[in-house]
């Protein structure tokens, strides 16, 4: 989802009469997929090349001009996995030499897209395997010409993604992003069960890039299946390594391979190193603001402040005694489940800034080693307990509960996770008389609180507690409401799986009325 909504008198020149000329030309799909085709040719033929015809553009014309370049991609990219998918069928292995693939000199279909198209290997193997599930969904319930035998389809959980994919609703990549995140069905997860979650990807899909694809389509195998997070934890802890390779210019690469449990602890040491030179967040006490305008004076790059700072460390850290403490503390790893889960031992833990989830068993053994603190939230929205106006800053209370409630930066597409976040008042102190309260705060990586302050740009809160990003009026005349999906997946956990993501495309899916699992535990 992007940030700016475009004004809709705002138009170019040549750049958009060359595409409007080219949709003109594309037929209606009776011609035949020939004709049709050649057609897409002669018209992308027109399209203007080279920087200059872009340059003359102003900005509403440039973005709307990237908009159609990515709608034609998507348009062209699911008739380009049906065209790989046939291709596929008509070079079946028992097929042998008289496949098409292999008559025409190519070992697979694979090697027949990749040297046909000039795609790499990865992307001819994407478009076979999605090709192969259009297929194989096209032909489920059909009989053999030649045995009358019926086609029963391989991936029925799968036939949503198909069908979005013929309708050119996703592409080839989010739909191999849900096909990859959802897995298969066992013992613990039905076929019916991951159809459904496959239907509600691909409403979300259409407003959301591959990566957060497969981000929820992993979320929603998770939460179908809370034994499989054991198993997938342990796969990853099993894949741990750390290795050294002395490289010909005498310098030494090392390899580290970390699981979630490590990365968060050598991540939270890494941002302490390096953030102030990173944009990472802004300090208000005196001695945190000293120390990092030093670092930020440093002469040295990101990288080697974290390359001296994790070797100053390691020397520290051999010659310690078990009573000390290097540089601020330990570091911090914030560990998230619900107070239901860790009293019944049914249910997950979170790692902040770890895509995955960990078992209860991980959250009972790190919970031995700190503290445990309760955050309550409401069961119906989703809000924790606040202060109100007594304090301008946000308190670390706060802060922490806004982590576990925002899952970080709030605005669309931005990844930093609440380590990298700074509290929003949606409500300025000054300017509006606003609240230090968790309803009215927010998280915002720097760069977005910024856009916040100086740019124009509005957050706003219904009476459902949802917020609204509001675009300054040199941006949309209009300004049209963009909603800030919530990214907190322990606050999915916490209140059902659908609460706090973007439900207006389809007004079935919405918020959780109550809570899944009861208050969140902060360990």
């Amino acid at each position: 989802m992007t940030l700016i909504e475009l004004a809709p008198d705002a138009r170019g020149t040549a750049v958009l009469d060359a595409a409007a000329s080219a949709s003109a030309q594309v037929p209606a799909p009776a011609a035949g997929p020939v004709a049709a085709f050649r057609a897409v040719v002669s018209a992308l033929e027109a399209v203007p090349l080279g920087v200059a015809p872009y340059s003359s553009l102003d900005e509403a014309a440039l973005l709307e001009v990237n908009e159609l370049k990515a709608t034609a991609q998507r348009l062209l990219g699911g008739s380009g996995a049906a065209i790989a998918g046939e291709v596929a069928r008509r070079s079946a292995p028992e097929l042998g030499s008289n496949g098409l693939a292999q008559r025409a000199g190519f070992r697979t279909p694979e090697q027949f897209i990749k040297l046909t198209t000039g795609v790499t290997g990865r992307e001819a193997t994407t478009a076979v395997r999605i090709g192969r599930v259009m297929v194989d969904a096209a032909a489920d319930g059909t009989a053999d010409a030649a045995t009358g035998e019926i086609h029963e389809s391989r991936h029925p959980w799968l036939e949503s993604v198909a069908a979005a994919l013929a309708a050119r609703t996703i592409s080839i990549e989010a739909a191999d992003a849900i096909r990859a995140g959802l897995g298969e069905p066992n013992s613990a997860v039905s076929v019916e069960q991951l159809a459904r979650a496959a239907t509600r990807l691909c409403i979300e899909a259409q407003r959301l890039d591959v990566d957060a694809v497969m981000r929820r389509a992993r979320d929603a195998r998770d939460d179908l299946d809370l034994e499989g997070v054991r198993v997938r934890e342990a796969e990853r802890y099993d894949q741990r390594s750390l290795s050294m390779a002395t490289l010909p210019n005498g310098m030494t690469r090392l390899l580290w391979m970390m699981d979630p449990e490590t990365a968060a602890t050598v991540r939270d040491v890494f941002d302490r190193l390096t953030s102030p030179k990173l944009g990472g967040v802004r300090f208000v006490d005196p001695k945190n603001k000293e120390r990092a305008a030093l670092i930020g004076l440093d002469e040295r790059t990101p990288a080697q402040l974290a390359s001296d700072g994790f070797v100053q460390l390691l020397r520290a850290g051999s010659d310690a005694g078990t009573t000390r403490m290097l540089g601020s503390g330990a570091p911090i790893v914030r560990i998230t489940t619900t107070a239901t889960a860790l009293k019944t031992r049914v249910g997950l833990g979170r790692i902040d800034g770890q895509p995955d989830p960990i078992s209860i068993d991980s959250v009972e053994r790190l919970g031995c080693g700190g503290a445990i603190e309760r955050v309550e939230f409401d069961d119906e929205c989703g809000q924790a307990l606040d202060v109100g106006r007594t304090k301008r800053l946000f308190t670390f209370r706060q802060r922490e509960a806004l982590a576990i409630r925002d899952g970080g930066c709030r605005m669309p597409g931005c990844d930093r996770p609440p380590s990298w976040s700074e509290a929003h008042h949606i409500k300025f102190w000054a300017r509006d008389n606003g609240e230090t309260n968790i309803r009215d705060g927010i998280l915002l990586c720097k760069h977005h609180h910024l856009l916040c302050h100086n740019a124009g740009w509005e957050i706003k809160r219904d009476d459902r507690d949802r917020y609204w990003l509001i675009p300054p009026k040199e941006r949309d005349p209009l300004q049209k409401k963009i909603l800030l999906s919530n990214k907190s997946a322990a606050m999915r956990d916490l209140m059902g799986a659908e609460w706090g993501r973007d439900t207006s495309v389809d007004p079935n899916l919405q918020s959780a009325p109550n809570s899944k699992f009861g208050p969140a535990v902060h360990v």
